[in-house]
């Protein structure tokens, strides 16, 4: 069943029915997941993942009246805060959903520090990282470019940019910076996440911000699904709002350039963003995905200059034409043909988009062909992530699960839902793994946001994800089969110190395969690790190419397997 459609008549709301038969249709959708599952053929090692617990529960401040911001929280941010080579957990938190406060240390945002080995201590009150308002997402980079990285956290009606000190701690600069000023004509903003990349090349890290829809405690319609009984509206009751560009000016602020760098024209229901170079011009793009709205695909022109072209490269739609639920997205190349590609999530009966970049300026939805239609179509998701989970040189694609509606629509569908990973099966088709994968070892859940990263140093990539009024979940990755791997760390010194933007090229036992570094990924969060390859059974990588956001191209060759290589941009 797609997102319910509620009619509101002043204080009295009906639910529409959006299918003439839901449980014939979801009964559909689920032998046609069986069959697609059972017939696909299986290649090399499985995936697998085991269950690790973390000190969290993300509490939205749920209420009867259904408040949209409720049903929206998550983000997760997996980066290394103190460089001490392993990497660490960030979740944002909700607040009091009437003054938007932390009043209650329930709401505290959480930082866990790893010991490397995969254990994790709370060391939010000594970061300074607890947070003051309703917290949504989370965007992981190093605006300043020196060696630390910073945090931009966005959420309901207020933004707060941290500087990381170096020292353990972090200190709110959001007022310093320039991004606490209010929108003259929408008001406060509701930011759902945000992504770091540069978008001018000048070599330091810029801000793109998602908003999502208009929101007002006191002025919000309530829908009422059943007699007495409320749950969160459908999308069109809000208006849409501008997704905002910030560029940084290199002295620690940054100047708001949404209108004339043409972000601004096109106002959302931004729920995802993905950044990568589209078209391979040495330039970042940003796809956004909306809620029930087309999708926004914004191509850089240079100069942060930039054309929305959703309907020209075919990403405004789905194949059907019909306008979905785009929950988060994840932009890389899923086929190794060099382009990148994009996958976002959506809820039940919409199916998980996958549009695979044609290489001349256009996409193409093979949701269909690569089988990723069929396996979801009975699922709801938020938080999607492209990485190789098996290492065997094709990446795979983790979804977190759960409904946007609250439990009490758990009679007409399921809203409590077990992760699933999507099998590359070598070529852009996919087998859907979630028992098979470990996944159902912890009940069904609101899943929300999700990171991914090596957080026990066995260089297989673990997944860390938030669910509503539950514990958050780490899932060590466990995956038998013994493929190897190679990781990148970059430091830019021309480009931006991340080396947000970069594109490596791993050539491996006659196998090529593409990546560039993002930390922007899935629902809310952040992946701030090194940029990770599978080479499968290979002991080395014959060749590594990396082209800089400056332009400058690096080669190594003969590089071997199952370590982290740390790369440091050239003169020239």
């Amino acid at each position: 069943m797609n997102r319910p459609s509620f009619a509101w008549r002043g204080r009295n709301v009906l639910l529409r029915s959006v299918a003439a038969s839901p449980v014939l249709w979801t009964a559909a959708a689920l032998l046609a997941a069986v069959w697609v599952a059972a017939s696909s053929p299986d290649t090399g090692a499985p995936i697998h993942f085991v269950y690790q617990p973390i000190d969290f529960r993300l509490d939205s401040c749920e209420t009867p009246e259904r408040h949209a911001p409720e049903t929206m929280a998550g983000g997760v941010a997996v980066f290394d805060y103190n460089n001490d080579g392993h990497l660490d957990v960030f979740f944002t938190n909700g607040a009091d959903i009437r003054t938007l406060k932390k009043d209650s240390p329930k709401y505290s945002d959480r930082l866990f520090e790893n010991d490397g080995k995969g254990n994790f201590k709370d060391v939010t009150e000594k970061a300074g990282l607890a947070g003051a308002g309703f917290d949504n997402g989370v965007a992981i980079g190093d605006y300043d470019n020196d060696g630390y990285e910073d945090m931009f956290v966005g959420g309901v009606h207020g933004n707060h940019l941290y500087h990381n000190n170096g020292d353990g701690t972090f200190t709110d600069v959001t007022a310093k910076a320039g991004l606490n000023k209010p929108d003259s004509q929408y008001g406060p903003l509701w930011s759902v996440g945000a992504a770091w990349l540069d978008v001018n090349n000048d070599g330091l890290l810029d801000l793109f911000v998602i908003n999502y829809l208009a929101w007002d405690v006191n002025t919000e319609p309530p829908c009422e699904a059943a007699p007495g009984r409320f749950d969160y509206c459908h999308p069109r009751f809000y208006k849409p709002t501008p997704n905002q560009l910030f560029l940084n000016n290199g002295d620690g602020t940054f100047r708001d350039v949404s209108a004339e760098s043409g972000i601004r024209a096109h106002p959302g229901k931004g729920m995802g963003v993905g950044i990568a170079d589209y078209d391979l011009d040495g330039l970042m793009d940003i796809f956004v995905t909306n809620d029930k709205m087309y999708n926004s695909f914004f191509h850089n022109k240079g100069g942060a200059k930039f054309e929305e072209i959703a309907f020209q490269a075919g990403l405004a739609l789905t194949a059907n034409g019909a306008f979905i639920s785009g929950m988060g997205v994840d932009f890389r190349d899923i086929d190794n043909d060099g382009y990148p590609d994009i996958a976002f999530a959506a809820l039940d009966n919409e199916t998980f988009p996958l549009f695979r970049n044609l290489g001349d300026g256009e996409f193409e939805d093979i949701s269909e062909p690569s089988a990723m239609a069929r396996l979801s179509v009975p699922m709801a998701g938020y938080s999607p992530t492209i990485a190789d989970f098996d290492n065997d040189g094709w990446k795979d694609i983790f979804v977190t699960r759960g409904h946007v509606q609250s439990l009490d629509y758990a009679s007409r569908a399921p809203v409590a839902q077990p992760n699933t990973v999507f099998r590359n099966q070598r070529g852009a088709k996919f087998r859907a793994l979630t028992a098979e994968a470990g996944l159902t070892a912890q009940p069904p859940s609101r899943h929300r946001g999700s990171a991914v990263g090596d957080l026990n140093g066995d260089g297989r990539l673990d997944v860390v994800v938030s669910a509503l009024s539950a514990p958050a979940e780490i899932w060590i990755n466990d995956s038998p089969g013994g493929n190897h791997w190679l990781e990148f760390e970059l430091e830019g010194t021309k480009s931006n110190r991340d080396g947000i933007g970069a594109r490596i090229k791993v050539v491996a036992g006659g196998t090529t395969q593409y990546n560039h570094v993002s930390f922007a990924a899935g629902y809310a969060s952040s992946s701030a690790g090194p940029t990770h390859f599978g080479l499968g059974p290979n002991k080395s990588a014959d060749l590594v190419e990396i082209r800089w956001p400056s332009g400058i191209t690096q080669e190594l060759r003969n590089v071997p397997a199952d370590q982290v290589v740390k790369v440091k941009e050239p003169p020239k």
